[in-house]
């Protein structure tokens, strides 16, 4: 994924607070057995548990081998997108049609180490762990190895366990553009507010109040211009 310097998250918070603001779904990617293949994708829920990605999937699913061979497979989460069309993006004082349209989006993206998980014991902390974090509220029944309905349906499920070894993160929200064209198309997508206008809108609100204006921000002491 390329990062420009502008994209990048602020600090390390800021990619773990947007990440507890989604509902953590994402897309397991696995290599492919024969590199001539594409890579196998999975999508599925997961949870945060300090350095580890916890998650199930169901037996039969056909990455398990892929996934035990792999010293390495990413995660990749996006959120709060929009499409911007070429006239919101016009040059001050320039002809609309002279601008050039973008995309906005938030993504977080995982590298790991994937460890499989199949004794029942390890089945039932993850479940646990995701229930915990899904639905807090609780209303679901005790997960135990000996106990129904989680204990008999363990065997149709296998665990896993990402350990994470890097984490890239982007803000894509025009950063580098001037004040007034990042308020001007947080304005736009607000009175569009189709998809996920009103998310990328409040992203790129968040990202000027801390960032302000990029070049000038770029060009203080001990930070490179861009």
């Amino acid at each position: 994924m390329l990062i420009h310097e502008w994209d990048a998250a602020l600090d390390g918070a800021e990619w773990k607070e947007w990440l507890a603001t989604t509902d953590r779904f994402g897309i397991l990617a696995v290599a492919n057995a024969d590199p001539a293949h594409a890579p196998v994708l999975v999508p599925t829920h997961f949870t945060r548990a300090g350095e580890e990605l916890l998650l199930h999937l169901a037996r039969p699913n056909p990455v398990w081998p892929l996934l035990e061979a792999a010293n390495e497979v990413r995660l990749a989460v996006i959120g709060d997108y929009a499409y911007i069309p070429t006239y919101w993006r016009a040059k001050a004082g320039g002809p609309e049609e002279d601008g050039v349209p973008t995309s906005y989006y938030a993504a977080v993206q995982f590298l790991c180490r994937p460890r499989v998980v199949d004794d029942p014991e390890g089945k039932v902390e993850i479940l646990k762990a995701q229930l915990s974090d899904f639905q807090p509220e609780g209303r679901h029944a005790e997960v135990d190895v000996d106990e129904p309905p989680y204990g008999r349906m363990l065997p149709g499920i296998r665990g896993i366990r990402l350990t994470v070894l890097r984490v890239d993160a982007k803000f894509k929200y025009d950063d580098a553009n001037p004040v007034e064209h990042r308020e001007r198309v947080a304005r736009n997508l607000e009175e569009r507010g189709r998809g996920l206008d009103a998310g990328a809108a409040a992203q790129q609100r968040r990202r000027l109040a801390a960032i302000g204006d990029w070049r000038s921000r770029s060009e203080r002491p001990g930070r490179g211009t861009s």
